[in-house]
Order: structure tokens, then sequence, then C-alpha cells
């Protein structure tokens, strides 16, 4: 018999970008707020789902990544997974799609180091802030199913909001963005599975309240054979 099987390769899956996100509470250490914000309904990942701010890691954001104090720490447990170049760069990522996504900046009181020209820094500058990060921790990582042809290899990060400056406004990446229960969040918003993972595991940290842990294992989400799949890093 003839054999009708395909001999064309089978297409092999996108590979992810690296991207970054931060899960920002306040408030309560039972049921705070986090800030969530819809992503535009003509965007191409996500459309009109309600996210955390953050995005794709640039070519840039190597290149300022000097200007952050990171807590070592933090690095240490990003570095088990990736070059001490990239996790600054994740990092670096995470403030400045904090900033353009939600207008707030992450840091403290002070003069941001004169090392960069980005957009960013001009916003540091303004504001009379730089980018100190005590309390931001790494908690978890989600990489996007391989059928997807839009792939993200997502690291989220948790921060206390009261740690952020700056006034809250809407942008042309998310909408509607605002502070929300936790508990309502849950609820009455149609979260992804990976934001409502990042947002269970930010939780669980929270109301543990306990300092960042180099050794602690980081959470992974993934899939295998259309089954959510979590390992610990």
């Amino acid at each position: 018999m003839p054999n009708h099987r395909s001999t064309a390769p089978l297409s092999r899956p996108v590979r992810p970008k690296d991207a970054a996100s931060v899960v920002l509470l306040r408030g309560s250490r039972l049921d705070p707020e986090v800030l969530l914000g819809r992503r535009r309904l003509n965007a191409r990942f996500m459309p009109g789902i309600y996210v955390f701010p953050g995005g794709r890691v640039d070519y840039s954001d190597y290149r300022h990544a000097a200007a952050a104090t990171i807590q070592e720490n933090v690095l240490q447990k990003l570095q088990r997974q990736c070059s001490e170049s990239r996790a600054k760069a994740l990092i670096w990522a995470a403030l400045r799609e904090t900033w353009e996504e939600s207008g707030l900046l992450i840091g403290q009181s002070g003069l941001i180091a004169p090392s960069g020209n980005s957009d960013l820094h001009a916003a540091y500058m303004k504001a009379g802030q730089m980018p100190i990060l005590s309390g931001l921790d790494y908690i978890a990582r989600a990489i996007t199913p391989t059928r997807n042809p839009i792939r993200y290899d997502t690291r989220f990060f948790l921060i206390d909001g009261a740690r952020t400056s700056g006034r809250l406004r809407h942008t042309s990446e998310l909408e509607d963005i605002g502070w929300r229960r936790v508990s309502e969040a849950l609820e009455a918003f149609d979260l992804m599975n990976v934001t409502r993972f990042a947002l269970l595991e930010a939780m669980a940290l929270w109301r543990e309240d306990v300092p960042p842990n180099p050794r602690r294992q980081v959470p992974r989400l993934s899939t295998r054979v259309n089954a959510k799949l979590i390992t610990m890093e």
C-alpha cells in the first residue's frame, strides 16, 4: 500500500522571548489590593485580558540595567536559570514596563546615576527617584505553551505597592488600570491561568511577610501534552 503520511517536516515551536512582569500588592496582609489593567482589544497577545504590568525584554534593557541597585539574593535566584546580564535586564525590563504601562516608578528618593539616556532614566530624574529595589523579589516563572504562535518566558516579581511613586494612568498598553482587592479580582475577572498562578504565589509570600531567600525554589508553569506542569527551580 502507498504511504500517504506527509513527509513535510513538523513545524518547530516558536522560541519564547524573555519577558518580565511585576505583581504590585498593597495594604492588608490578608486581602490586599493588586494592580491590574486590561490589555487593549486589538493587542496581538491576550487581547482584552486583565494582567499585571509587564512585557518583553528589549536589547536596551541590557544597556541600562546597571542603573538599578538589586539585592544579591534576587540575582542569585534568577541566575540559577540565566546569566547575570540577563537577570539584570529582566529586572530593568520589569521597571520599564511597569512605568510605561501604569505611570508608576519603583524605587525610592534619590538621584539616579546619569549613565543612561532612556525615557525611564528621565522619569526617575524628574521625580527625584532612583531604582533601589529593596523589597523586590523574584517569585515565579511561566512559559507560554508550545502550540502558541506568540510565546514568552516570563519572570514574575513581587513588590509592595507602597514602594512606588507617580500618578497612575491609563496607557496605550493597559486600559482600565487600577487597584482591586485580590479576593474580588480572583472572583470577578476571567484571569488567565498564568496570571492566577502568579497572583496566588504572590499572595502566599505576601501573607508570610518574610524577606527574600536566595535558597527558596521558584515555581515554573509550563505545559506538557495539554496539561499544566509546575516544576520548582
